[in-house]
């Protein structure tokens, strides 16, 4: 599971092929992934905003930003965490994503970001 540490704020990756509901005979893959944001820092942070890259293996590129995840602009507590899921339609079997989330700490509004880590996604039947 891919991990990355910025400023005491831990990002997990954990992805996964939608095969229910992809299509590959029209060049439509899913894949879905669970994200899980640790605070080990003293202070409560917001997630801001997000801002992804992703590649597929036939060397499309796009960027997505925007406000908070999922709709909302999470408040982690110190010592605890935030979790969601989404996911990233590809028009190849094979891809990447990374990213980061501008964040606030609430103690004094300083804003700073959090490296999302680089992760795979790839089709089982490519891991064969």
């Amino acid at each position: 599971m891919p991990t990355r540490i910025t400023r005491d704020i831990d990002i997990r990756v954990d992805a996964k092929y939608e095969a229910v509901h992809s299509d590959p005979k029209m060049d439509q893959f899913v894949f879905s992934y669970h994200i899980r944001i640790q605070n080990h820092s003293n202070h409560p942070v917001q997630l801001l905003s997000r801002h992804w890259y992703i590649f597929d293996s036939n060397g499309q590129y796009k960027e997505v930003k925007g406000e908070g995840v999922i709709g909302i602009q999470p408040i982690i507590p110190a010592g605890e965490s935030h979790e969601y899921k989404s996911y990233s339609n590809l028009k190849t079997d094979i891809g990447m994503m990374w990213g980061n989330y501008l964040m606030k700490r609430m103690s004094d509004d300083q804003l700073f970001e959090a490296q999302i880590p680089e992760f795979q996604l790839i089709t089982p039947s490519r891991l064969n």
